[in-house]
């Protein structure tokens, strides 16, 4: 079997043969240069880092038997391997799911600073919209990462899922009408979401239920993803009365614990530790300056990459 490099595991993007001053092999190469992009399309269409990861494990092996002298665009072809492995892996995540025990969130990433600038990018992995691609069917989701997020055109999208380009336009026409009934009303900025954080913190902590109806919407919906592993809330919870009153009811014990801030997923968030552990990671979803959704990640299997900043791109 072709052994993996190192570059298809370290998701800063370098190759550990540099510091021995080797030039890599131009298969190699290729990889090294586009895996930041490869790892966001996987990421994108799995909201798991730990799939895509192995996502871009499935793409070197099959990119390394590849004759590059036949190869017209090397970052194409790479993209169309991840998309494929990656549209396979999804359906097998479909079913897993379905017996996961509680609410479902994606796996959180601690995000470089230039991930934040890039305000589509950030958008696009936020958790909020994460969340609404996992309500698209698999092919559709990866038409819309493909051609919204990425910008490719309907031939290459085309040849990636191995659907026609006038279907694939069809499916990105049905996939944007889709996402568009369902993701954040307006794109929202780092500050706007650092203050309804700031509130929300300052509310939560002195139980001022007052404070928290002022930031949470009325038909806000806290979510918390703790696997089966970790205690968490079994379900879904409906309402600024009823988030409020349990946020100032039980964060008492969060409030003894560190609470800091953090970028997750391109966006402002908090990250709660317990005796120097990580515990915890709460995001939210804003809409009309309100905090709609609360998603507070516990399932310590997916916070790994929460230890080091991961690397995205377009």
């Amino acid at each position: 079997m072709t052994e993996t490099p190192q570059i298809a595991v370290d998701d800063r993007g370098r190759d550990s043969r540099e510091s021995r001053d080797e030039r890599p092999d131009p298969a190699t190469e290729s990889f090294l240069a586009h895996r930041n992009l490869l790892f966001t399309v996987a990421y994108e269409m799995l909201g798991s880092a730990a799939d895509a990861e192995d996502v871009l494990q499935e793409t070197w092996l099959r990119w390394a038997g590849v004759d590059l002298g036949v190869v017209r665009d090397r970052r194409a072809y790479l993209v169309r391997i991840t998309t494929r492995q990656a549209l396979a892996r999804l359906r097998t995540l479909g079913r897993r799911r379905e017996s996961y025990i509680g609410p479902w969130l994606p796996e959180p990433l601690l995000t470089t600073p230039d991930v934040a600038e890039d305000v589509a990018l950030a958008d696009s992995v936020s958790m909020a919209m994460l969340l609404v691609l996992e309500t698209l069917a698999p092919t559709e989701r990866a038409v819309f990462v493909l051609r919204e997020v990425f910008d490719l055109g309907y031939d290459e999208i085309a040849e990636a899922v191995d659907k026609s380009p006038a279907a694939v336009r069809q499916i990105a026409h049905r996939a944007r009408a889709h996402v568009a009934a369902r993701r954040p009303r307006q794109v929202v900025s780092a500050d706007q979401t650092r203050y309804a954080l700031d509130a929300f913190q300052r509310a939560a902590e002195t139980g001022d239920i007052q404070g928290l109806l002022d930031i949470l919407a009325p038909d806000v919906v806290l979510l918390g993803d703790g696997g089966g592993v970790r205690q968490a809330i079994p379900r879904p919870i409906v309402g600024a009365d009823k988030v409020a009153r349990l946020l100032a009811g039980g964060w008492g014990k969060v409030a003894a614990a560190s609470l800091r801030p953090a970028y997750v997923n391109g966006h402002p968030a908090l990250v709660l530790q317990r005796d120097g552990d990580l515990d915890a990671v709460l995001a939210v979803r804003l809409d009309d300056g309100l905090i709609s959704g609360l998603y507070a990640v516990r399932n310590p299997e997916k916070l790994s990459h929460m230890e080091r900043e991961t690397a995205l791109s377009r």
